[in-house]
């Protein structure tokens, strides 16, 4: 009997499985999202489109996810998120403000090649309605402000040469904002050779000038 009890149990999942579940499901709908958006851009792409490329319907994205806006800013806030990350690793690293820096921007250009990351510079603030328009550039400014505070870190122990701050952060930001509307998977170079690559040649600009 205890045998036949246990049986019957199986059939009904607990609530932290079934939750378990959803969030796989989520999570599964959410990258097949980001990958049409980064392959075909967010306006060219419809919620029948994500939903055909899993086999499901319309109602299964509105259920999981929310409206089509809801999705992009998810997916922003992901990559957001990521950004952030790289922020905290840098700044628990050892070394100059330069060495946090060099650190931070390869993290940052490597983010920027791949899924939610590289959605993130493929989202423009148009394509968001009001509500969501003003989160992402909240996001946007507390990264651009983590930026500036490592250069100024580095200005102040003399491993970084800026004469302005918030030109270099443009500067820097504008450089490798740009890496994710060219960069090819699958060309000749990885993503870490390609973040490599362009934050040392970048990093050079940042050196102290050494007296003559």
């Amino acid at each position: 009997m205890s045998g036949q009890q246990h049986n019957q149990t199986d059939l009904w999942p607990s609530a932290k499985e079934r939750e378990n579940v959803r969030q796989k499901k989520r999570e599964a709908l959410l990258f097949a999202a980001v990958t049409m958006f980064n392959e075909h851009g967010f306006a060219a792409t419809s919620i029948e489109d994500v939903a055909a490329s899993l086999h499901v319907t319309k109602p299964v994205i509105y259920r999981y996810l929310g409206s089509k806006d809801q999705v992009l800013l998810e997916c922003v806030k992901r990559g957001m998120a990521q950004v952030q990350d790289a922020i905290q690793s840098a700044r628990l690293t050892p070394g100059t403000g330069l060495d946090r820096l060099t650190l931070f921007l390869r993290c940052y250009a490597e983010i920027s090649t791949y899924g939610f990351g590289r959605c993130v510079h493929r989202t423009s603030e148009h394509e968001l309605s009001e509500e969501s328009r003003v989160q992402f550039r909240d996001l946007k400014r507390e990264i651009d402000q983590a930026m500036r505070q490592m250069i100024e870190d580095g200005v102040a122990d003399g491993s970084i040469y800026a004469p302005d701050v918030r030109l270099t952060a443009f500067a820097l930001a504008g450089s490798l904002n740009w890496i994710p509307r060219w960069y090819n998977a699958d060309g000749t170079l990885t993503a870490a050779e390609v973040a490599t690559g362009i934050v040392d040649t970048l990093i050079v600009g940042l050196k102290p000038r050494v007296s003559q």
